[in-house]
């Protein structure tokens, strides 16, 4: 299964200069958030394939101008093709803003998942905005990672975990790949694409945390 996964800056590859075939063997795409509702509908539109979103901590417009075509996983725990796909959207709270959490409110989040994730055994993909604490987050208020994510990687061992908001051009060492334990950690900025099942994914996430 190919993926594409994206979050937090446009393609201007993809939304200026599309080209059709250009999301050819896309089988899913996911989105970490903070993105145009408009373009999470032309790229929908564009691939014909699922979209599946959680949002950012910009994400309140989608409340107005939601993406068309595409499904909201927040809270939930959407299964694609065997494949099991946990969402968890929002950044650590630091305004008044939509989509913001306390430590303690995610913690309350992912508790009410208790049932849905005894039913379905785990999850093989988490997909959030924020990193974890301590792995890839940044010092500031509005960058940090919530330790309740880390607790969840260590109790389901996901195959991935794909988030957003870390900025790969903001300077900071933000690689796209790292490994967590077993699990892969995707950075989702603009966009990236992988193969679920290709253990080099797994390799090379290992070479560049080593």
């Amino acid at each position: 299964m190919k993926i594409m996964v994206m979050s937090d800056l446009e393609s201007n590859y993809i939304w200026d200069h599309y080209q059709p075939g250009m999301f050819k063997g896309i089988d899913l795409i996911l989105s970490a958030g903070d993105l145009n509702a408009r373009y999470l509908t032309f790229v929908e539109s564009m691939s014909n394939m699922p979209l599946l979103y959680i949002h950012g901590n910009h994400d309140g417009r989608y409340s107005e101008i939601p993406p068309e075509g595409c499904q909201c996983i927040e809270d939930q725990i959407y299964m694609h093709d065997g494949v099991r796909i946990l969402g968890l959207g929002g950044s650590m709270r630091y305004s008044h803003g939509k989509h913001q959490y306390s430590e303690k409110e995610m913690q309350r989040r992912i508790r009410r998942l208790k049932l849905k994730l005894m039913r379905t055994g785990g999850f093989d993909i988490l997909l959030t905005h924020s990193p974890v604490a301590g792995f890839h987050d940044s010092d500031d208020p509005c960058h940090q990672g919530f330790e309740a994510f880390g607790e969840l990687l260590e109790k389901y061992q996901p195959k991935y975990f794909i988030h957003g908001h870390v900025h790969m051009n903001y300077g900071l060492r933000t690689p796209r790949l790292s490994l967590r334990q077993n699990t892969v950690v995707i950075n989702a900025f603009r966009t990236y694409t992988f193969d679920y099942d290709d253990p080099a994914v797994l390799e090379e996430a290992r070479k560049i945390t080593e």
